[in-house]
């Protein structure tokens, strides 16, 4: 194609081109300023951070945002460090530009620029439009020709080798690159291609290579030694765009790639200095985007380096399934823990959901699903498998997964052996596949998934499942890429043929049946069993939060009390039922807890704010990188939290943000992050979300985190005196090695004790806090105290410290020992009148120490203070004045969205108008000729009833002469008759 038709095309028809995934790549056509090409799922109010890279001999700096040795350290991620170490070993002599040969730079014609201004700003000189475009072919003569002239040296190890069929475009300038969250959004990369070419200092010229074909490699040189300073495969870049004429940026363009992994996207800009090659960078780019370009064949004596695990996908596969609640909404059932079996309810209506993820090797493009499949039972055959109605698939919002949804109704009779109530302890096999259209394999894939339920009755009551984990299966997919010669159609996108899918149940299955030396070769030889949590030996590593499993086992007896007591609760919620105190002092049955909390905590009619949570985790929260920080340092003992980005981890970062966002006084605070994901364990996180915010407001507990810890040391006072009162030789000793009770129970007051204390005695603590209050803290402190009182005695400042820390929580492992602590706590009784009087001894004690004070000491603290409300006061400002900026941007865009409505209103009422003058001159027109038609009907009914009058007498005279006639003839009939008798006589 002619480059300057090429140029012209594309410059009309596409301001941007644009992947849908790694491998599927289309044209976006061009959008108004308005309009993004692409969902923007970032915040343009978000901070991003700049990189501008630029050339200092063979070393690069980094200026931007942050520290320079900060960002010195980033170095790697702008350039890609393994292209960029090959920089220093470039030769001294240089080539005449990338271009070379006749070609070479192209020659320009320009007014100097003024001193001291921005060359950057500076207008670009006029050009005769000559593309600085050169093909692979030609790069590769001037390339030996360099060697040539180099041969005499070491060579030039850092001179790249171009992809045949590639294009080259010299002139260029990078300015830099940046992290974006909206790696297709056209907004976004337009705002970012505006800030780096505005705040570009030190621009770097080099030379771009862009490839032909879709399996190549974009390369960035350097113009002057021809080494590779970095490259991005086709593949992983997403979005090309290019800045809008009559815009500072129209001689910019730009690409977005995925950098190391798919969560982090950046952006590259680069600005021409013929503005006109802009549009055929772009139409380079689309080409390279298309997925039938023609492969290169490659020559024999350089064949394409072969890895042995190319052909071997990855896929995990999660399965949840979905049941009415009754509530118009589906909620996921509950999973056994320890069984792994779903727990479904007969006779409701059930929606699957199957994620798939791939997690190795090149993305394949999923084009659809054309089957969602479900059959009872195991091992069953295709020809039992019955189809269900399928409802959505796509990709889900963060691009990642494909997402298949299918609507399930178990009352249909081929459904029927999972309809019914299965027995206690007793389960059965649901059976369920995916049939999948991947473009880049000829047949379909089939992903099949096994797994155990259990039916109850629907009147049973649901609890949440102690983990809310999916079915996951991991399967492995081997492809051997096809021959052209070898596909059905030739001119398809289709690749690959299917070798084998294999799950990772068949792949042990298979491995422990190929090793049949490694099974008990009698019953007595059984494998040692890992030890248990009890176990474990002493040593000086404290307990992992999230430690310990709570059996959801529990008395026939103690279940019946339990459900009577609920039923009678149900019918007046307002009032507590008497016995409760005493069932929850024993604890709360493990599958009960989930909905006693709630209850406790008042949350059973909570519609508002479970809305309101669904409007909170879509906000943005200041505190986004402590909470982030915590997420992964919570419960990571507990199977639910461990995996980094696992569902339980996502559902706590949410509750997290969600309440920094709803409490802006206080916001997130370390430790909430553990009684959250207590929470978490038992209920979904919209209620979750609700009980957490009512033990912060209602129980207090946000109160120690206000006014500088105050209501805290006001809590550890109280402690101390109470030991005073109850133990008082551990008081006497801890006066004496100098330990104070913020130095070990900080903890046990700002995390409710789930920080660091196994689960079953931290689920046992939250019953009775939900119950009685958030005094029942100093019952569980003066316990812990008392039983190691002994042991604490003995130990020294240190000492005391790391029993605290270790020790002590590794003691209550035990299920036992937990329910003897919780025995004590609740028998050792603290009236409020005490907890009063010592709370009010403490402000006594604080009013003498401020009083005694020295007033500089009292006005430095004072200041303090003052000075600390007044930063939160003045970002408090900040914050108005930047939601008020905010909302006057809207306000203005609203205003003039209203002015060009008022504008289009206008018009539209004149042309009304008109077509209203129109229609009444017509009306009058149509009322002329009607009255003409009115006084013409008028004449010709006069007319015409004269004319029946005159017929009218004619037909009388016309019947009188008939009757006339008539008589007369009938007296010439009777003549005749007496004449015919005359003449007989005759």
């Amino acid at each position: 194609m002619d480059d300057k038709v090429s140029v012209g095309k594309i410059s009309v028809s596409s301001d941007s081109v644009s992947t849908l995934n790694s491998e599927d790549f289309v044209l976006v056509s061009r959008l108004g300023d308005e309009t993004p090409s692409s969902t923007n799922n970032g915040s343009d109010d978000e901070k991003t951070g700049l990189k501008v890279i630029s050339e200092e001999g063979v070393s690069f700096k980094i200026v931007g945002n942050g520290s320079e040795q900060q960002l010195q350290r980033e170095l790697e991620d702008v350039l890609m460090d393994p292209s960029v170490a090959d920089i220093g070993l470039r030769s001294e002599k240089g080539m005449d530009g990338v271009c070379g040969g006749d070609r070479g730079p192209l020659a320009t014609t320009s007014s100097p620029v003024p001193p001291g201004s921005d060359p950057l700003s500076a207008q670009p000189p006029k050009l005769e439009m000559v593309l600085p475009v050169q093909t692979a072919q030609e790069s590769e003569l001037n390339e030996r020709s360099y060697r040539a002239d180099e041969s005499s040296s070491d060579g030039s190890p850092g001179s790249p080798i171009l992809d045949e069929d590639s294009v080259v475009f010299s002139q260029l300038t990078y300015l830099g690159c940046a992290s974006v969250n909206a790696p297709r959004s056209e907004l976004e990369a337009l705002r970012m291609m505006s800030i780096l070419r505005g705040q570009c200092q030190l621009p770097l010229d080099v030379t771009l290579s862009v490839p032909g074909v879709s399996e190549g490699t974009v390369r960035l040189l350097d113009p002057n030694a021809s080494t590779e300073i970095a490259n991005y495969p086709i593949y992983k870049i997403l979005f090309c765009v290019r800045g809008h004429d009559g815009t500072p940026e129209s001689d910019c363009f730009a690409f977005t790639e995925s950098h190391y992994n798919a969560e982090i996207f950046r952006i590259h800009v680069f600005r021409c200095q013929i503005q006109e090659a802009v549009s055929r960078i772009l139409y380079s780019f689309a080409t390279a985007f298309r997925r039938s370009a023609k492969k290169t064949v490659l020559s024999c004596q350089q064949p394409a380096p072969h890895t042995p695990d190319t052909d071997l996908f990855t896929f995990t596969v999660s399965l949840e399934i979905r049941e009415d609640d009754g509530k118009g909404t589906f909620s996921a059932v509950a999973k056994d823990k320890d069984k792994q079996s779903f727990k479904l309810r007969a006779g409701m209506d059930k929606k699957i959901f199957i994620y798939i993820l791939q997690t190795s090797n090149k993305e394949l493009a999923i084009e659809r699903c054309f089957g969602l499949l479900l059959s009872p039972g195991k091992n069953v055959k295709n020809s039992d498998m019955h189809l269900l109605d399928l409802e959505s698939m796509g990709k889900s919002s963060d691009g990642k997964s494909y997402i298949i949804t299918g609507s399930w109704n178990p009352n249909t009779p081929q459904f029927q052996p999972v309809n019914e109530e299965t027995p206690k302890d007793k389960f059965m096999y649901v059976t369920t596949a995916v049939d999948l259209v991947i473009t880049e394999v000829e047949e379909p894939v089939r992903f099949l998934l096994e797994t155990r339920v259990r039916v109850c009755s629907p009147n049973d009551r649901l609890f949440w499942p102690f983990s809310k984990r999916n079915y996951t299966e991991t399967f492995y997919l081997k492809l051997r890429q096809m021959e052209r010669k070898e596909r059905k159609n030739p001119a398809s996108d289709t690749l690959y043929e299917v070798v084998s899918l294999e799950s990772e149940t068949e792949r042990e299955k298979r491995k422990t049946t190929a090793s049949p030396d490694i099974m008990p070769t009698g019953t007595g030889t059984t494998a040692p069993s890992p030890p248990e949590d009890d176990e474990e030996e002493d040593n000086d590593e404290p307990l992992l939060s999230g430690s310990g499993d709570v059996s959801k086992e529990c008395a026939e007896k103690i279940l019946e009390t339990w459900g009577d007591l609920l039923t009678k609760w149900h019918m007046n919620l307002s009032v507590r039922p008497r016995q409760l105190p005493a069932l929850v002092r024993s604890g709360i049955p493990e599958a009960l807890r989930g909905e006693v909390w709630q209850l406790l905590a008042g949350c059973h009619n909570n519609d508002h704010q479970v809305e309101e949570y669904r409007t909170l985790i879509t906000k943005e929260s200041p505190q986004d990188s402590a909470i982030t920080r915590d997420i992964n340092r919570t419960f990571p003992a507990h199977d639910y939290f461990k995996d980094t980005g696992g569902d339980g981890q996502d559902s706590l970062y949410k509750i997290c943000k969600a309440y920094s966002v709803y409490d802006e006084e206080i916001g997130y605070c370390q430790g909430q992050s553990f009684l959250a994901a207590v929470l978490l364990l038992h209920m979904p996180e919209e209620q979750a979300f609700s009980v957490l915010v009512k033990i912060m407001f209602d129980y207090g507990l946000r109160d120690l985190f206000k006014q500088n810890f105050e209501d805290l040391h006001c809590k550890f006072f109280q402690l101390e005196r109470l030991m005073q009162e109850y133990i008082p030789d551990l008081y006497n000793h801890f006066l004496n090695v100098g330990l104070e009770a913020h130095m070990y129970a900080s903890q046990w007051f700002l995390t409710l004790f789930t920080a660091k204390f196994p689960l079953y005695m931290v689920f046992h603590i939250i019953d009775l806090l939900l119950c009685e209050g958030i005094s029942v803290i100093f019952n569980v402190a003066l316990a812990l105290l008392k039983t190691s009182k002994d042991d604490l005695i003995q130990t020294d400042f240190e000492g005391a410290l790391k029993f605290f820390r270790v020790p002590v929580p590794k003691r209550y492992r035990s299920e036992e020992n937990a329910k003897k602590l919780m025995e004590l706590a609740c028998s050792i009784k603290i009236s409020q009148k005490k907890l009063k009087k010592f709370e009010k001894e403490y402000h006594t004690l604080r009013e003498q120490q401020e009083q005694q004070e020295p007033p500089i000491e009292r006005y430095e603290r004072e200041n303090r203070r003052l000075q600390e409300a007044n930063m939160r006061l003045e970002q408090e400002n900040d914050d108005l004045a930047h939601e008020l900026v905010g909302s006057k941007i809207a306000l203005r865009k609203d205003l003039d969205n209203a002015e060009e409505k008022a504008d289009a209103l206008n018009k539209e009422l004149l042309l009304t108008k008109q077509k209203l003058v129109d229609s009444e001159d017509e009306k009058r027109r149509l009322e002329e000729e009607s009255a003409q038609l009115k006084e013409m009907c008028r004449r010709e009914l006069d007319k015409s009833e004269s004319e029946i009058k005159k017929n009218g007498s004619i037909i009388g005279e016309y019947k009188q002469e008939t009757f006339l006639l008539n008589r007369l003839r009938i007296k010439l009939i009777e003549d005749y008759k007496q004449l015919m008798l005359k003449l007989d006589k005759v």
